[in-house]
């Protein structure tokens, strides 16, 4: 096949620290090891931005209402992509669509990964692109008459060395359950907390941070659990914390997706869940994962119950979520997506996806949903 310009990406990326942001490193490595040429424009000293450094040429910028940078910031970014002439803006989050100026040849994508409350600040874009139908749904019901398309996450397979429990004093016969998020309301881990304090020899490992923190850490003080409850901070790679563990636990309250659930299944870790808005489109009970209620406190308890006492079930969930994670939430089905929909203004759109394919070998299922 004869040699292609490679695609050019340029993202704006305002998000702050979380699965989305994860996502967003598993992304942008991806694109770079599949050719495509990427400049990133995201907020300054995100914990991740190492990570990225090899993928993508970096520029770091606020972009605040009340700053200099909402003046400048728009105008620095269009002399960027007149130079640079990408085939592909895409808006991380709905603010970064008021900087996506308007180019001959050049697609404006927005990617959602949760559920918009307007479309105001949507003025700019060509495609949404959401992670869940459900996203979908709730763009279409706000009046969206553009196009838009679902294409779910992936995440990083590679299996990871556990983390030692004694790093962490947690006796190695304990049952240990591991979360990680923002700690804000919407993700539920107080109701986590509760539940580990009615599981005997059950410790939790909490990787995260954010405005509930010292509210968490008072409700652990309250139910008398200080011992068995560890907040471990942010972490630059959660994998090895979740491989440590007998259980991963999403408590959420509000869950446009779940990309923790997805790294729990490649770390061949069960889960539970509770049945918000990302899970209950994909997981199915006692098949992938335990599902209980939102809220279910109880439902929560009993699952780590049944996890810790049924090794058959065990086994078996984690051979269903892997499988899930090959079927419905490939890399290569999901790369090939975004390559599909980066290229589509280009002549040589059909050749230009193949080359970019052919860079490494793909062996996963071809299957978005």
């Amino acid at each position: 096949m004869s040699h292609i310009d490679p695609l050019r990406v340029m993202h704006l990326h305002f998000g702050r620290d979380g699965g989305a942001e994860r996502f967003f490193v598993h992304f942008a490595n991806s694109l770079a090891k599949h050719g495509v040429t990427q400049k990133t424009v995201m907020r300054p000293n995100r914990i991740w931005r190492p990570m990225i450094e090899d993928a993508t040429d970096v520029l770091e910028s606020h972009f605040r209402t009340a700053s200099l940078s909402r003046l400048t910031l728009p105008r620095k970014i269009k002399h960027l992509a007149d130079d640079w002439q990408p085939d592909a803006m895409m808006a991380w989050v709905p603010k970064g669509c008021k900087l996506m100026p308007q180019m001959k040849g050049c697609i404006r994508v927005l990617r959602l990964g949760d559920y918009p409350r307007s479309l105001k600040k949507l003025g700019n874009v060509d495609v949404v692109v959401a992670n869940t139908p459900g996203i979908v749904q709730r763009v279409d019901d706000l009046g969206w008459a553009r196009e838009r398309a679902v294409i779910s996450n992936f995440t990083d397979t590679t299996r990871a060395m556990p983390v030692q429990r004694s790093d962490h004093d947690t006796p190695v016969d304990a049952t240990l359950l591991v979360s990680c998020g923002r700690f804000v309301q919407r993700k539920g881990f107080d109701n986590l907390i509760r539940a580990t304090a009615t599981s005997p020899n059950t410790y939790l490992w909490l990787l995260g941070d954010g405005d509930d923190a010292s509210a968490l850490r008072s409700l652990v003080k309250e139910l008398h659990v200080t011992e068995r409850v560890r907040f471990l901070g942010w972490r630059k790679d959660v994998k090895p914390f979740i491989a440590a563990a007998d259980a991963f636990v999403m408590p959420s309250r509000h869950e446009p997706l779940g990309n923790v659930i997805l790294e729990a299944w490649a770390q061949g870790v069960p889960v539970v869940s509770t049945r918000s808005e990302g899970p209950q489109w994909f997981m199915k009970h006692r098949e992938n994962g335990l599902v209980v209620g939102v809220e279910d406190v109880e439902g929560i308890a009993t699952a780590i119950h049944t996890l810790r006492t049924d090794a058959e079930l065990r086994s078996d969930l984690v051979e269903g979520g892997y499988g899930s994670l090959n079927d419905t939430f490939s890399e290569h089905a999901v790369i090939k997506a975004y390559l599909q929909l980066f290229a589509r203004h280009r002549v040589d759109a059909e050749k230009l996806v193949a080359q970019h394919l052919d860079h490494i070998n793909c062996s996963a299922v071809d299957l978005v949903h």
